[in-house]
């Protein structure tokens, strides 16, 4: 049995699912001086797994260890190679493989085989390789080290969108409710209402009065500032809480 390693992409769905490419058709030889030619694939997914089968999804080729089993994958050839999709099993093993690939912390995978056909081929630019035209393929397994960096992941999503911690319902100095709404535009109507009054008393007031603001003109003019601020305290709740 032979592996080959490459990149891949992380996508959730469900428990988790990545999808990404296990095999390009890239001519450039991958660290075993192998290239992978096109339709290698094409017998083991009409025969292995035809029907329906999912290919195992594993932890690092571990074949003897049930919990290294951490899903299961769908694959198919494209024009750019052997595409897969796999979801993710719901085990602490696979999740936590999942979360790996989520954070970039992993981004390989690598793929088991055996050869049902192979041989020499020159490239374009002269060099020679080896040409895997027949694979048999066994499992698809998520790694650290790849072969070839040329397959790699296309997209990690969950079936459901994840969601940020929301903030408490109750906060210090925080109006969250329509309760809240009423009592506010309540106050704000008795503050325009003492104002008004103020106003009112301000145009009537007697001759002794104005002799006594005269007499107090170079005092600050505390009331004034008073009613400035509730102005605007009143126009800055009354627009919170349209």
């Amino acid at each position: 049995m032979n592996y080959k390693e490459f990149n891949v992409n992380y996508k959730d769905a469900g428990n988790g699912s990545i999808e990404g490419y296990a095999s390009t058709w890239i001519r450039e030889p991958d660290s075993y001086g192998d290239i992978v030619k096109k339709g290698a694939f094409t017998d083991t997914l009409k025969t292995r797994w035809n029907g329906g089968k999912g290919i195992p999804l594993l932890w690092a080729h571990q074949m003897d260890t049930l919990s290294s089993f951490i899903g299961t994958a769908d694959a198919e050839e494209d024009e750019k190679g052997l595409h897969f999709v796999a979801q993710f099993d719901g085990t602490d093993e696979a999740q936590r493989v999942r979360e790996l690939y989520k954070d970039g912390r992993l981004s390989k995978f690598s793929f088991a085989y055996d050869i049902r056909e192979q041989g020499p081929v020159t490239l374009e630019d002269g060099r020679k390789a080896n040409e895997l035209r027949d694979l048999d393929l066994f499992e698809i397994s998520c790694v650290c080290v790849p072969a070839n960096d040329d397959a790699g992941v296309v997209e990690v999503k969950a079936s459901a969108p994840e969601t940020k911690d929301t903030e408490p319902e109750e906060k210090a100095g925080r109006r969250n409710s329509a309760k809240d709404a009423d009592a506010i535009r309540e106050a704000i109507t008795l503050l325009q209402g003492v104002l008004g009054e103020l106003d009112e008393e301000a145009t009537t007031e007697t001759e002794e009065d104005k002799a006594e603001v005269n007499a107090a003109a170079e005092e600050p003019e505390q009331s004034n500032a008073v009613k400035a601020e509730l102005l605007e305290y009143i126009k800055n709740s009354t627009e919170e809480s349209k």
